[in-house]
């Protein structure tokens, strides 16, 4: 498919929300975040990650021909992640397009002139916005229905990076867990089974009570586990209230741990509901019957929770506490009525993650990959 060449529009916020539901089918696994988070997460006033301390700029670009909606895409570069590894990267995330290689390369094109005028040299993605939000290009596993916090886009995506010079890198994949047959039990193998009956370990949820004091813990215990991570950049303790902003309101404390030693916390599994259906059924708007698409998600049962992270810090890793939390969360999970546990994205080079899932026996939802191409004149 092709035509006349697509006009690139920047910063209309509501076509720019507007376009996975154009050019995508009604029947499509897409599922867009709340349009007034997206418009929040964009807000370069509001967001730390474009102020001082994330030091990130960012263009909004939509692609439109003939009075239609035809793409769009996130050009931004995060300078904090930069500094931090030594990079020149900027990235694109949000790109979603109809099946034309001429609209994908206008609007790839345009991220490139973007990230190279603030002194990049590699444009990679999909960040959306950064690497611990939604990332990755799906590129296997397209017919599995996503979770929330997963990416997901249809096969003519990775397709039509690759016709524009994008070479797949970083695999990743995300998993999922029949929890109708999952014996929690099959975790305490090892040093696990001694963490639950660790006494210098406390055990708690994440409540949403001082919830800023719950958040703080769970930065703490995030940055630590994670420091060593490609591309984990430390969250801020204003980044972290940012991105969890709303998590009180859709957390279900049963299905979460929070565990301290006598030196603070120490490890932390964030598992929430799955709110892909509810978002589905109110297309992401804030309309009119909004409030009763989310009275009836908090008082109906729920049968699909998904793990945004789990994190242990540095000083109890390899010592089974990772497997004692996640007994805790399954055998939770199960006795509330959840039938299936998504778990957001682990990459290939994370061996200890991966050993987990195994030991979980979830089966792999989604192949993904980064995509990156040089972009150095």
């Amino acid at each position: 498919m092709s035509g006349e060449a697509p006009e690139i529009r920047d910063d209309d916020l509501d076509a720019f929300f507007r376009v996975p539901f154009e050019v995508y089918p009604k029947d499509s696994l897409y599922v867009s975040p709340l349009k007034s988070d997206l418009a929040r997460a964009l807000d370069v006033k509001r967001n730390p990650l474009f102020g001082e301390i994330g030091a990130g700029v960012r263009r909004v670009l939509t692609a439109h021909r003939g009075g239609r909606l035809v793409g769009r895409i996130v050009a931004h570069v995060h300078g904090a992640s930069n500094r931090v590894h030594g990079e020149r990267r900027g990235c694109f995330g949000y790109f979603d397009c109809v099946d034309d290689v001429d609209v994908a390369q206008a609007l790839l094109g345009e991220a490139e002139r973007f990230v190279r005028g603030h002194g990049c040299d590699v444009l990679m993605g999909s960040f959306n916005l950064t690497a611990m939000q939604q990332m990755g290009v799906v590129t296997d596993g397209f017919d599995a229905v996503p979770y929330s916090d997963m990416q997901y886009n249809p096969p003519h995506i990775p397709r039509l990076l690759a016709a524009c010079g994008f070479t797949p890198t970083f695999p990743v994949s995300t998993f999922e867990l029949d929890l109708r047959t999952f014996d929690p039990a099959s975790l305490l193998a090892g040093r696990a089974a001694e963490r639950l009956t660790d006494g210098r370990l406390s055990w708690a949820q994440l409540r949403t009570r001082d919830f800023d004091r719950v958040l703080e813990q769970v930065r703490v215990v995030l940055n630590d586990g994670f420091a060593r991570n490609p591309m984990f950049v430390p969250l801020t303790a204003e980044e972290m209230r940012f991105q969890a902003e709303d998590l009180s309101h859709v957390l279900d404390p049963r299905v979460t741990a929070l565990v301290h030693d006598d030196r603070g916390p120490v490890g932390v599994v964030l598992c929430i509901p799955d709110l892909n259906p509810m978002l589905r059924a109110m297309r992401s708007r804030l309309g009119p019957t909004a409030p009763w698409h989310f009275l009836r998600f908090r008082l109906l049962p729920r049968r699909r929770a998904v793990i945004i992270f789990y994190s242990v810090a540095a000083r109890m890793q390899g010592r089974g506490l990772n497997g004692a939390m996640l007994h805790r969360v399954t055998t939770a999970l199960r006795a509330a009525g959840y039938r299936s546990l998504g778990i957001t994205w682990i990459a290939d080079v994370n061996a200890a993650s991966l050993r987990q899932v195994e030991r979980l026996g979830a089966r792999r939802l989604h192949r993904l990959h980064l995509f990156a191409k040089r972009i150095s004149e």
